[in-house]
Order: C-alpha cells, then sequence, then structure tokens
C-alpha cells in the first residue's frame, strides 16, 4: 500500500487500477515472477505468492491471467530476471518517500525514478537517507462496508494476532510485526475476511503534514507518475493529507 497518509492512498491505488487494468496487471505478474523464483510455484507453500494472488484477486485480474503467470516464471530458463531495488528520497513539502522497484534494467529505472523526483520539485537521495523513518510492519486494510461491525473486526483481528487497529469511516487498518503478517492474513481469510489490501513493508513512524494546495498538487502528480510507472511496484510515504 503506498504510504501512510492512510485511506487516501488505498483510493489513489483503486483508482489507478480502474484506469489501468493493463498496466496493474503487468505489475502484478512481476510481482508473481519474483515470487516464484523465489520460493516455488505451489501457493501452499509459498507464502509471498500466496499474498501476490491474493492482491491479484482484489484488483480483479483474470485468474487465466495468474496461472499464466505462474506458469511462465516456473518454466525453466522463461522470461526475464527481475531485481528488487529501493530508492528513497524527499519529495515537496518534505516528504519522506520510499519507492520499491522490480526491473530488468537497473540503468533505466534509476533514470526513471530520478526524473519523477527531479520533475516535481523533490530530491532522490542515496541508501538510508529516509528509511530511517520508517518501520517494517505489517498492514492489512479491510473495507467498513463489507465488514459493518467495528467492534467484530477488532476482535478478530486482535485474536489472530494483530499488534493494533485503527479505523475511520471506510476502512479498518490492521497492523502486525512483520514475523506475524502471513500468519495474521491466514487468519482473518480463514474467517472469511476479505481485504481492500495488504502490504508487509516500510510504514512511517512520523507524519509530515502539508498545508500548501500547489505542494498538495505536486505530490499528487509525483505519486501519480509512480503509480504509471511499469517498473515501480510500491510506493511508501509519510504525507499526512
Amino acid at each position: 500500500m503506498s504510504g501512510h497518509s492512510k485511506w487516501s492512498n488505498i483510493k489513489r491505488k483503486k483508482e489507478a487500477a480502474d484506469a489501468a487494468k493493463g498496466a496493474v496487471y503487468t505489475k502484478l505478474a512481476k510481482e508473481i515472477a519474483v515470487a516464484v523464483k523465489a520460493g516455488g510455484p505451489d501457493p501452499a507453500g509459498n507464502s509471498r505468492l500466496k499474498d501476490v494472488i491474493s492482491k491479484a484477486k482484489a484488483a480483479n485480474m483474470p485468474n487465466d491471467n495468474i496461472n499464466r503467470a505462474i506458469k511462465k516464471a516456473a518454466g525453466a530458463g522463461e522470461g526475464d530476471d527481475y531485481e528488487e531495488i529501493t530508492y528513497e528520497g524527499y519529495g515537496p513539502g518534505g516528504v519522506a518517500i520510499m519507492v520499491r522497484a522490480l526491473t530488468n534494467n537497473r540503468n533505466r529505472t534509476a533514470a526513471d525514478v530520478r526524473h519523477i523526483f527531479d520533475k516535481n520539485g523533490g530530491n532522490l537521495g542515496v541508501g538510508g537517507s529516509v528509511s530511517f523513518l520508517f518501520e517494517e510492519k505489517g498492514v492489512i486494510v479491510i473495507s467498513r462496508e463489507d465488514f459493518e461491525d467495528e467492534d467484530t473486526v477488532m476482535g478478530d483481528a486482535l485474536d489472530c494476532g494483530a499488534a493494533d487497529f485503527s479505523a475511520d469511516d471506510e476502512y479498518y487498518e490492521i497492523i502486525t510485526a512483520p514475523e506475524d503478517y502471513y500468519q495474521v492474513k491466514d487468519a482473518l481469510e480463514a474467517k472469511g475476511y476479505t481485504f481492500a489490501d495488504s502490504n508487509l513493508g516500510p510504514v512511517a513512524t512520523t507524519t509530515a503534514k502539508v498545508d500548501d494546495e500547489e505542494t498538495c498538487e505536486k505530490l499528487e502528480k509525483m505519486l501519480d507518475m509512480m503509480d504509471d510507472n511499469e517498473d515501480i511496484q510500491e510506493v511508501y510515504h509519510n504525507w499526512e493529507s
């Protein structure tokens, strides 16, 4: 999930998914390929693959596409070998941004990411320049529209091993320790829950409040450009909009 202005990021991702299904499916196919090569083609024994398949289904990726991506990645010598790279920097208003990319061309992706930062008044930094502002956690988001009883959802989440729970008018956010993420997610799925979003990755420990309208527009444009880039899989930030 993108960053930590919480729910606005879920909305942005859903809007991007609706606007460009093909691009979203391409990114998910990359995730599937990396997961298969890391842990094999059987989701029962590969938690990362199981997680990606869950994301793909939530994005309405057809089962044929999912199965084709798994088979391609499992085929000996077939497909691209993707490298996972994390970029760090600051956006307009001093917002800390971490970008996770999967690429088969490191030079192309680095140039694209640098261009996005520069074009929108940001600065691409070196490794470690903003990561100290984030903490690795599992994040699971459930729509209130699908599960209306907040007390029940909170109780189930905590019973399943969640570390924290919060809610607003639209979503519930469940936080887990990194090592508990897959276990908590599996336990919630077993109880019948579906997820608006889920992710294991950096979560901001502090937020940056931006009130200036022009700066907010620049941030929105930067994040939209990152969503549109085929090599960028996830964007994490500490913007509190």
